[in-house]
């Protein structure tokens, strides 16, 4: 796994080349962009209608940053598994739920 923080500008563009370098995705790659249980799924798929910038940046559709609640300026966790080619972009609802989840665990819900 390669893991990576980036904020979103104000057109949904993630421009963390490091992650899409290390995914093997250049210009023009084509990708299937889904969100599912908060999160936002990026696959590699010939037959995907979104692409790699031009510039080697991700853009994330509108309507998959609206239903994560994501707005310009928000920071997202980027986990790329490039044995895959995939890319999981945790928004901070998503993280939050998790931290709160390990922290009840592990602390009894007490935060530090």
């Amino acid at each position: 796994m390669v893991y990576g923080l980036a904020a979103l500008d104000a057109s949904g563009r993630i421009a963390d080349r490091a992650i899409v370098r290390a995914l093997g995705w250049r210009s023009g790659t084509r990708l299937h962009i889904y969100e599912g249980a908060g999160l936002i799924v990026v696959r590699e798929d010939r037959q995907g209608v979104f692409t790699v910038t031009g510039q080697g940046h991700l853009l994330l559709p509108a309507t998959v940053r609206h239903w994560c609640g994501l707005t310009a300026g928000d920071r997202v966790l980027l986990a790329a598994n490039p044995a895959d080619r995939l890319l999981v972009v945790h928004p901070p609802a998503a993280l939050d739920a998790v931290v709160v989840q390990l922290h009840t665990a592990v602390l009894g819900g007490d935060l530090p």
